[in-house]
């Protein structure tokens, strides 16, 4: 699933260590909808693939993302995990068209065959 949203707000990385004795770490952030009636939705990134410091509070993002739940002592918790985090634009603009230098020349010298 995409999200497209106003990031409002970078939380701490948070780290530990598992049953299995392996190392995580996981940073939550808060993004924004645009709807007519804005939600807030809190996202995690899970290790190294995504990292969040290249990103500004209040800048526009788009958001891939996975929903799992899971069940622990009678009780339900949701995890929203992002995995691809780019700015809104697609993170990179268009190169720029050269300039106009006016009508070619078909006179001009130049190498091409034809």
């Amino acid at each position: 699933m995409d999200l497209n949203g106003k990031l409002i707000q970078l939380l701490g990385i948070q780290t530990g260590q598992g049953k299995t004795g392996n190392t995580w770490k996981k940073q939550e952030f808060v993004l924004e909808t645009g709807d007519t009636y804005p939600k807030k939705v809190c996202i995690a990134v899970w290790g190294d693939k995504i990292d969040m410091s290249q990103f500004q509070v209040g800048q526009q993002l788009t958001v891939s993302f996975d929903v799992e739940s899971r069940e622990f002592n009678g009780r339900w918790y949701t995890d929203v995990k992002a995995w691809k985090v780019v700015p809104a634009d697609g993170g990179a603009s268009a190169p720029a068209a050269p300039a106009y230098s006016g009508p070619i020349d078909p006179s001009s010298d130049d190498d091409l065959p034809f």
